[in-house]
Protein backbone atom coordinates (compact mmCIF):
# COMPACT_ATOMS: atom_id res chain seq x y z
CA UNK A 1 0.00 0.00 0.00
CA UNK A 2 2.71 2.11 0.91
CA UNK A 3 1.33 3.76 3.78
CA UNK A 4 3.24 3.89 6.86
CA UNK A 5 1.14 4.29 10.22
CA UNK A 6 3.15 5.78 13.54
CA UNK A 7 -0.05 4.48 15.39
CA UNK A 8 -2.41 2.27 16.30
CA UNK A 9 -5.60 1.99 14.01
CA UNK A 10 -8.66 1.34 15.96
CA UNK A 11 -11.97 0.53 14.03
CA UNK A 12 -15.51 0.58 15.77
CA UNK A 13 -17.42 -1.90 12.96
CA UNK A 14 -21.60 -1.92 12.86
CA UNK A 15 -22.75 -4.91 10.56
CA UNK A 16 -26.95 -5.15 10.99
CA UNK A 17 -27.66 -6.26 6.96
CA UNK A 18 -29.77 -9.19 7.66
CA UNK A 19 -30.66 -11.05 11.04
CA UNK A 20 -27.07 -10.73 12.58
CA UNK A 21 -27.02 -7.82 14.96
CA UNK A 22 -22.99 -7.30 15.26
CA UNK A 23 -20.06 -5.07 16.89
CA UNK A 24 -16.48 -5.33 16.54
CA UNK A 25 -13.24 -3.55 17.42
CA UNK A 26 -10.07 -3.99 14.85
CA UNK A 27 -7.00 -2.89 15.31
CA UNK A 28 -4.41 -1.89 12.38
CA UNK A 29 -6.72 -4.08 9.78
CA UNK A 30 -5.43 -7.45 10.89
CA UNK A 31 -6.21 -7.90 14.85
CA UNK A 32 -9.45 -8.32 16.22
CA UNK A 33 -9.82 -7.25 19.42
CA UNK A 34 -13.38 -7.85 20.09
CA UNK A 35 -16.17 -9.57 17.86
CA UNK A 36 -19.78 -9.59 19.27
CA UNK A 37 -22.69 -11.10 17.19
CA UNK A 38 -26.41 -11.22 18.27
CA UNK A 39 -28.00 -13.95 15.90
CA UNK A 40 -31.76 -13.88 15.50
CA UNK A 41 -32.09 -17.34 13.91
CA UNK A 42 -33.92 -18.94 16.30
CA UNK A 43 -36.75 -16.49 15.95
CA UNK A 44 -36.68 -16.15 11.58
CA UNK A 45 -36.67 -20.63 11.87
CA UNK A 46 -40.43 -19.68 13.16
CA UNK A 47 -41.61 -18.90 10.13
CA UNK A 48 -39.10 -20.98 7.71
CA UNK A 49 -36.73 -17.48 6.60
CA UNK A 50 -36.13 -14.07 7.61
CA UNK A 51 -39.10 -11.51 7.82
CA UNK A 52 -37.62 -8.16 7.29
CA UNK A 53 -39.39 -6.45 9.71
CA UNK A 54 -39.04 -8.18 12.26
CA UNK A 55 -34.98 -8.52 11.72
CA UNK A 56 -35.03 -4.41 11.73
CA UNK A 57 -36.96 -4.62 15.17
CA UNK A 58 -34.68 -6.97 16.67
CA UNK A 59 -31.76 -4.91 15.40
CA UNK A 60 -33.20 -1.57 17.13
CA UNK A 61 -33.23 -3.63 20.22
CA UNK A 62 -29.91 -5.20 20.44
CA UNK A 63 -27.56 -2.64 18.45
CA UNK A 64 -26.64 -0.71 21.84
CA UNK A 65 -25.94 -3.54 23.80
CA UNK A 66 -23.71 -4.99 21.14
CA UNK A 67 -21.94 -1.92 20.82
CA UNK A 68 -21.40 -1.36 24.25
CA UNK A 69 -20.16 -5.16 24.73
CA UNK A 70 -17.33 -5.14 21.63
CA UNK A 71 -16.11 -1.83 23.43
CA UNK A 72 -15.88 -3.57 26.94
CA UNK A 73 -14.74 -7.08 25.73
CA UNK A 74 -11.50 -4.66 23.54
CA UNK A 75 -11.28 -2.80 26.28
CA UNK A 76 -11.43 0.55 24.95
CA UNK A 77 -13.77 3.51 25.04
CA UNK A 78 -15.34 5.50 22.03
CA UNK A 79 -12.45 7.57 22.84
CA UNK A 80 -10.04 5.45 21.82
CA UNK A 81 -11.63 4.61 18.58
CA UNK A 82 -10.62 6.37 15.39
CA UNK A 83 -13.15 5.73 12.61
CA UNK A 84 -16.61 4.23 12.72
CA UNK A 85 -17.07 1.58 9.70
CA UNK A 86 -20.45 0.41 8.85
CA UNK A 87 -22.21 -1.53 6.23
CA UNK A 88 -24.52 0.24 4.32
CA UNK A 89 -25.12 -2.21 1.23
CA UNK A 90 -26.25 -4.76 0.22
CA UNK A 91 -28.84 -6.08 2.25
CA UNK A 92 -32.42 -5.92 4.02
CA UNK A 93 -32.93 -1.85 3.66
CA UNK A 94 -34.91 -1.88 7.31
CA UNK A 95 -31.88 -3.76 8.91
CA UNK A 96 -29.35 -1.54 6.87
CA UNK A 97 -31.12 1.60 8.14
CA UNK A 98 -30.67 0.81 11.66
CA UNK A 99 -26.92 0.24 11.37
CA UNK A 100 -26.55 3.01 9.49
CA UNK A 101 -28.10 5.36 11.45
CA UNK A 102 -26.35 4.01 14.57
CA UNK A 103 -23.04 5.04 13.33
CA UNK A 104 -24.17 8.22 12.29
CA UNK A 105 -25.02 9.05 15.51
CA UNK A 106 -21.77 7.70 16.85
CA UNK A 107 -19.89 9.81 14.69
CA UNK A 108 -22.03 12.76 14.67
CA UNK A 109 -21.68 12.82 18.54
CA UNK A 110 -17.53 11.58 19.17
CA UNK A 111 -16.94 13.85 15.76
CA UNK A 112 -14.92 10.54 14.37
CA UNK A 113 -14.50 10.13 11.22
CA UNK A 114 -17.69 7.26 9.08
CA UNK A 115 -16.64 4.77 6.57
CA UNK A 116 -19.67 2.97 4.91
CA UNK A 117 -18.56 -0.88 4.12
CA UNK A 118 -19.78 -2.69 1.38
CA UNK A 119 -21.01 -5.71 3.03
CA UNK A 120 -19.80 -8.99 0.46
CA UNK A 121 -16.15 -6.05 0.11
CA UNK A 122 -16.88 -7.43 3.73
CA UNK A 123 -16.82 -10.99 3.58
CA UNK A 124 -14.02 -11.07 1.21
CA UNK A 125 -11.67 -8.77 3.90
CA UNK A 126 -12.25 -11.71 6.14
CA UNK A 127 -9.83 -13.55 4.39
CA UNK A 128 -7.35 -11.32 6.13
CA UNK A 129 -7.94 -11.99 9.65
CA UNK A 130 -6.02 -15.35 10.17
CA UNK A 131 -4.21 -15.00 6.77
CA UNK A 132 -1.87 -12.09 7.65
CA UNK A 133 0.10 -12.77 4.69
CA UNK A 134 -2.32 -12.57 2.31
CA UNK A 135 -2.07 -9.76 0.27
CA UNK A 136 -4.14 -8.73 -3.33
CA UNK A 137 -4.14 -9.72 -6.08
CA UNK A 138 -5.78 -12.99 -5.61
CA UNK A 139 -9.01 -14.64 -7.00
CA UNK A 140 -11.75 -14.70 -4.49
CA UNK A 141 -15.19 -17.00 -4.99
CA UNK A 142 -17.77 -14.89 -2.89
CA UNK A 143 -20.85 -17.36 -2.10
CA UNK A 144 -23.57 -16.31 0.02
CA UNK A 145 -26.98 -16.08 -0.03
CA UNK A 146 -27.71 -13.40 -1.97
CA UNK A 147 -24.63 -13.72 -4.09
CA UNK A 148 -22.05 -16.04 -6.23
CA UNK A 149 -19.43 -13.73 -7.54
CA UNK A 150 -16.16 -14.97 -9.05
CA UNK A 151 -13.91 -11.31 -8.40
CA UNK A 152 -10.56 -10.60 -9.00
CA UNK A 153 -9.47 -8.66 -5.94
CA UNK A 154 -6.09 -5.99 -7.19
CA UNK A 155 -6.32 -4.04 -4.52
CA UNK A 156 -7.49 -3.50 -1.35
CA UNK A 157 -11.15 -2.33 -2.24
CA UNK A 158 -10.53 -2.61 -5.81
CA UNK A 159 -12.54 -5.29 -7.21
CA UNK A 160 -13.04 -6.92 -10.72
CA UNK A 161 -16.13 -9.36 -11.54
CA UNK A 162 -15.26 -11.65 -13.96
CA UNK A 163 -18.29 -14.02 -13.46
CA UNK A 164 -21.46 -14.28 -11.48
CA UNK A 165 -24.61 -16.22 -10.86
CA UNK A 166 -27.31 -15.93 -13.87
CA UNK A 167 -29.83 -16.67 -11.80
CA UNK A 168 -29.96 -17.77 -7.96
CA UNK A 169 -26.67 -17.88 -5.70
CA UNK A 170 -25.46 -21.03 -4.55
CA UNK A 171 -27.02 -19.84 -0.34
CA UNK A 172 -30.07 -19.39 -2.40
CA UNK A 173 -30.14 -22.81 -3.78
CA UNK A 174 -29.38 -24.66 -0.59
CA UNK A 175 -31.95 -22.42 1.00
CA UNK A 176 -34.45 -23.41 -1.42
CA UNK A 177 -33.65 -27.61 -2.05
CA UNK A 178 -33.60 -27.43 2.07
CA UNK A 179 -37.26 -26.06 2.40
CA UNK A 180 -38.23 -28.49 -0.35
CA UNK A 181 -36.81 -31.51 1.46
CA UNK A 182 -38.30 -31.07 4.87
CA UNK A 183 -34.92 -29.57 6.45
CA UNK A 184 -35.98 -26.14 7.17
CA UNK A 185 -34.10 -23.02 7.88
CA UNK A 186 -31.12 -22.45 7.53
CA UNK A 187 -30.61 -24.62 4.39
CA UNK A 188 -26.93 -24.70 4.08
CA UNK A 189 -25.50 -26.20 7.17
CA UNK A 190 -28.62 -28.58 7.82
CA UNK A 191 -27.91 -29.81 4.08
CA UNK A 192 -23.92 -30.02 5.05
CA UNK A 193 -25.21 -32.01 7.73
CA UNK A 194 -27.47 -34.30 6.40
CA UNK A 195 -25.04 -34.53 3.01
CA UNK A 196 -22.47 -36.65 5.52
CA UNK A 197 -24.64 -39.87 6.15
CA UNK A 198 -25.90 -39.69 1.77
CA UNK A 199 -23.83 -41.16 -1.05
CA UNK A 200 -23.58 -37.83 -3.52
CA UNK A 201 -23.38 -39.88 -6.67
CA UNK A 202 -26.83 -41.49 -5.46
CA UNK A 203 -28.59 -38.81 -7.97
CA UNK A 204 -27.18 -37.75 -10.64
CA UNK A 205 -28.05 -33.80 -11.19
CA UNK A 206 -27.20 -31.29 -13.56
CA UNK A 207 -24.32 -29.02 -13.83
CA UNK A 208 -24.47 -25.94 -15.57
CA UNK A 209 -22.37 -24.65 -18.00
CA UNK A 210 -23.11 -21.50 -19.90
CA UNK A 211 -21.74 -21.14 -23.25
CA UNK A 212 -19.10 -18.32 -23.68
CA UNK A 213 -19.55 -17.24 -20.29
CA UNK A 214 -16.96 -19.81 -18.62
CA UNK A 215 -16.47 -18.03 -15.33
CA UNK A 216 -20.62 -17.46 -14.66
CA UNK A 217 -22.99 -19.61 -12.66
CA UNK A 218 -26.17 -20.83 -12.72
CA UNK A 219 -28.12 -22.88 -9.88
CA UNK A 220 -31.71 -22.67 -10.72
CA UNK A 221 -31.54 -26.00 -13.03
CA UNK A 222 -29.92 -28.00 -10.30
CA UNK A 223 -32.66 -26.47 -8.23
CA UNK A 224 -35.81 -27.29 -10.66
CA UNK A 225 -34.22 -30.88 -11.18
CA UNK A 226 -34.26 -31.40 -7.31
CA UNK A 227 -37.81 -30.66 -7.31
CA UNK A 228 -39.22 -32.58 -10.52
CA UNK A 229 -36.92 -35.50 -8.51
CA UNK A 230 -39.23 -35.01 -5.63
CA UNK A 231 -42.25 -34.62 -7.60
CA UNK A 232 -41.37 -37.82 -9.59
CA UNK A 233 -40.94 -39.86 -6.43
CA UNK A 234 -44.22 -38.54 -4.95
CA UNK A 235 -45.51 -39.71 -8.00
CA UNK A 236 -44.59 -43.31 -8.21
CA UNK A 237 -44.88 -43.38 -4.78
CA UNK A 238 -41.13 -44.15 -4.23
CA UNK A 239 -39.36 -43.44 -0.65
CA UNK A 240 -37.00 -40.74 -0.99
CA UNK A 241 -33.71 -40.74 0.32
CA UNK A 242 -33.04 -37.21 1.79
CA UNK A 243 -29.65 -37.77 2.23
CA UNK A 244 -28.58 -38.84 -0.69
CA UNK A 245 -30.53 -35.71 -2.18
CA UNK A 246 -28.57 -33.55 -0.28
CA UNK A 247 -25.31 -34.90 -0.84
CA UNK A 248 -25.76 -35.20 -4.51
CA UNK A 249 -26.99 -31.67 -4.63
CA UNK A 250 -24.64 -30.34 -2.62
CA UNK A 251 -21.89 -32.01 -5.30
CA UNK A 252 -23.66 -30.69 -7.82
CA UNK A 253 -23.50 -27.23 -6.61
CA UNK A 254 -19.56 -27.70 -5.46
CA UNK A 255 -18.67 -29.15 -8.79
CA UNK A 256 -19.40 -26.47 -10.12
CA UNK A 257 -18.04 -23.30 -8.12
CA UNK A 258 -14.68 -25.37 -7.48
CA UNK A 259 -14.34 -26.02 -11.45
CA UNK A 260 -15.09 -22.36 -12.78
CA UNK A 261 -12.73 -20.85 -9.82
CA UNK A 262 -9.69 -22.96 -10.55
CA UNK A 263 -10.30 -22.24 -14.17
CA UNK A 264 -10.64 -18.87 -13.41
CA UNK A 265 -7.34 -18.92 -11.29
CA UNK A 266 -5.52 -20.30 -13.95
CA UNK A 267 -6.49 -18.28 -16.85
CA UNK A 268 -5.77 -14.86 -15.28
CA UNK A 269 -2.25 -16.57 -13.53
CA UNK A 270 -3.26 -16.04 -9.88
CA UNK A 271 -1.50 -17.95 -7.71
CA UNK A 272 -3.88 -17.43 -4.42
CA UNK A 273 -7.54 -18.39 -4.20
CA UNK A 274 -9.60 -17.19 -1.15
CA UNK A 275 -13.81 -17.93 -0.56
CA UNK A 276 -15.74 -16.13 1.43
CA UNK A 277 -19.23 -15.79 2.27
CA UNK A 278 -21.85 -18.06 4.24
CA UNK A 279 -21.49 -21.05 1.94
CA UNK A 280 -17.93 -21.08 2.63
CA UNK A 281 -18.34 -22.33 5.72
CA UNK A 282 -19.57 -25.75 3.87
CA UNK A 283 -17.37 -28.71 4.81
CA UNK A 284 -17.76 -29.70 1.11
CA UNK A 285 -16.55 -26.58 -0.33
CA UNK A 286 -13.57 -26.62 1.71
CA UNK A 287 -12.38 -29.81 0.66
CA UNK A 288 -13.44 -29.90 -2.59
CA UNK A 289 -11.50 -26.84 -2.92
CA UNK A 290 -8.38 -27.55 -1.28
CA UNK A 291 -8.20 -30.40 -3.59
CA UNK A 292 -7.81 -28.90 -6.76
CA UNK A 293 -5.99 -26.08 -5.83
CA UNK A 294 -3.19 -28.69 -4.09
CA UNK A 295 -3.59 -30.40 -7.51
CA UNK A 296 -3.14 -27.10 -9.36
CA UNK A 297 -0.68 -25.62 -6.96
CA UNK A 298 -2.71 -22.76 -5.79
CA UNK A 299 -2.70 -21.94 -2.20
CA UNK A 300 -6.34 -21.23 -0.76
CA UNK A 301 -7.42 -19.57 2.12
CA UNK A 302 -10.65 -19.40 4.01
CA UNK A 303 -11.88 -17.73 7.18
CA UNK A 304 -13.25 -19.99 9.88
CA UNK A 305 -16.28 -20.54 9.94
CA UNK A 306 -17.09 -17.59 12.55
CA UNK A 307 -16.12 -15.18 10.13
CA UNK A 308 -17.57 -16.97 7.09
CA UNK A 309 -21.11 -15.82 8.45
CA UNK A 310 -22.56 -12.15 9.21
CA UNK A 311 -19.94 -10.66 11.07
CA UNK A 312 -18.86 -7.31 12.24
CA UNK A 313 -14.49 -7.83 12.52
CA UNK A 314 -14.57 -8.38 8.92
CA UNK A 315 -16.84 -4.98 8.28
CA UNK A 316 -13.83 -3.61 10.64
CA UNK A 317 -10.82 -4.88 8.09
CA UNK A 318 -12.55 -3.63 5.34
CA UNK A 319 -13.23 -0.20 7.18
CA UNK A 320 -9.99 0.11 8.04
CA UNK A 321 -8.47 -0.30 4.57
CA UNK A 322 -10.90 2.30 3.49
CA UNK A 323 -9.88 4.65 6.42
CA UNK A 324 -6.10 4.68 5.57
CA UNK A 325 -6.67 5.34 1.53
CA UNK A 326 -8.84 8.33 2.93
CA UNK A 327 -12.49 6.71 2.27
CA UNK A 328 -14.64 9.06 4.73
CA UNK A 329 -18.71 9.48 4.43
CA UNK A 330 -20.55 12.12 5.38
CA UNK A 331 -24.05 12.20 7.57
CA UNK A 332 -26.17 11.70 4.82
CA UNK A 333 -24.25 8.22 3.89
CA UNK A 334 -27.88 6.25 3.21
CA UNK A 335 -28.39 2.04 3.50
CA UNK A 336 -27.99 1.09 -0.53
CA UNK A 337 -29.91 -2.19 -0.47
CA UNK A 338 -28.74 -3.32 -3.80
CA UNK A 339 -25.60 -1.57 -3.60
CA UNK A 340 -22.83 -3.61 -6.32
CA UNK A 341 -19.58 -4.73 -5.40
CA UNK A 342 -16.75 -2.09 -6.57
CA UNK A 343 -19.45 0.77 -6.31
CA UNK A 344 -18.97 3.73 -3.52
Amino acid sequence: MGIKMNNNINILAIESSCDETAAAVVKNGRTILSNVISSQIALHTLYGGVVPEIASRKHIEKINQVIKQALSEANVTLQDIDAIGVTYGPGLVGALLVGVAEAKAISYGTGKPLVGVHHIEGHVSANYIEHNDLQPPFLCLIVSGGHTHLVIVKDYGVYEIIGRTRDDAAGEAFDKVARAIGLGYPGGPKIDKLAKEGNKKGIVFPRAHIEGSPYDFSFSGVKSAVLNYLNSCEMKKEEVNRADIAASFQDAVVDVLVRNTIAAAKDFNLDQIAIAGGVAANSALRKAMSDGCKEQGIKLCYPSPIYCTDNAAMIGVAAYYEFIKGTRHGLDLNAVPNLKIGQR
